[in-house]
């Protein structure tokens, strides 16, 4: 495998991809994605993330905008890209007669310098399933091939397309393990998925799209970090939420209560709880069920995801309104 530092391997500039009928899947995007990195694509259904990798990985032209990958166009440069990166669609769709074996070799001979097979299916842990026909295969051992033959070249990028769906939650970490590995090693990762839990755990950094833009981008923790902090918990008995210090005083964005339960959003999450127990313990009183916990990257994505389809509707009604009035003034004029 080649290395050479930690320059850009990937490099997206004003990216867009426009299919029949005029949809623009994909909305002018910049990204860049560094050598032995792994980077998160992350969005609903429809977000664009699939169109984007496409144009990655060579599968079609955007309509507008630059990629490159290991400096080449995926494109018009397929036979100086293609030898030098793995891909892991969502589907294989690979002949369901042959074995797990007969499969990877048949792979391995459309491959440049392709590794032993038995290597790779001992690495994703198939070995036991050499002589099994694909047909008979789980889900989840179906993406387990997948993810050996997209390693079968030995890529310098690796492109994962949700590569944990039907997967177990022991095969899932096997698989968060591996792609470790494979970053240790100097390995570029791209991947999709709609398990943010593994975005969370794997990715050094992420993108958020959303309707075919860029939403967000930043390492996890940047992106949760823009998001408020909670504290939850039960009121003591005979208290009310007058009683509490003044949560403004503590850092304290909003509230609210559902019976005895107080929920508290604060961005200055040390403070709040920090206030909050010395408090208490002046007070001589337990705080029952307190949960205290920073944002989480679902809530991050779910908030994003709102704001954006907000600003997008307000933006659409606008429009309607300019349209409306200057067809009414068309026909005042007239």
């Amino acid at each position: 495998m080649q290395s050479s530092g930690h320059e850009h391997v990937i490099e997206v500039t004003d990216l867009r991809r426009v299919y029949g009928g005029g949809f623009e899947a994909v909305r002018g995007i910049d990204f860049s994605v560094r050598r032995g990195e792994v980077f998160a694509l992350l969005g609903t259904n429809g977000a664009g993330k699939t169109s984007t990798v496409e144009l990655l990985e060579g599968l079609a032209a955007p309509a507008a905008g630059r990629v490159r990958v290991l400096g080449h166009d995926p494109y018009t440069e397929r036979a100086a890209v293609r030898p030098r990166t793995g891909v892991m669609l969502q589907e294989g769709g690979f002949p369901s007669e042959l074995t797990v074996a007969e499969t990877a070799r048949m792979w391995a001979g459309c491959v440049s310098g392709a590794r032993p097979p038995a290597e790779v299916l001992a690495l994703v842990g198939l070995s036991a399933k050499t002589d099994t026909r694909v047909k008979q295969l789980s889900g989840g051992q179906r993406r387990r091939l997948d993810l050996a033959l997209a390693l079968l070249g030995d890529p310098e990028v690796l492109f994962l397309d949700e590569p944990s769906t039907g997967l177990d939650a022991e095969g899932r970490r096997d698989t968060w393990e591996l792609v470790g590995a494979l970053r240790d090693q100097g390995t570029t990762v791209l991947l999709t998925t709609h398990y943010l839990e593994e975005a969370e755990h794997l990715a050094d950094r992420l993108a958020i799209m959303h309707e075919g833009r860029i939403a967000t981008t930043g390492t996890p923790a940047e992106v949760t970090a823009a998001q408020p902090s909670h504290i939850s918990f039960e009121l003591p008995d005979g208290y009310f939420v007058g009683d509490l210090p003044p949560l403004a005083g503590l850092g304290v964005d909003d509230h609210e209560t559902d019976g005895r339960i107080v929920r508290l959003r604060t961005r200055e999450l040390q403070r709040a709880a920090t206030g909050l127990l010395v408090w208490a313990g002046q007070a001589g009183v337990e705080l029952r069920r307190l949960d205290v916990r920073s944002a989480s990257l679902e809530e991050a994505f779910l908030s994003i995801a709102k704001k954006v389809s907000a600003q997008t509707a307000a933006t659409t009604t606008n429009t309607q309104k300019a349209q409306k009035t200057r067809k009414t003034e068309k026909e005042y004029t007239a």
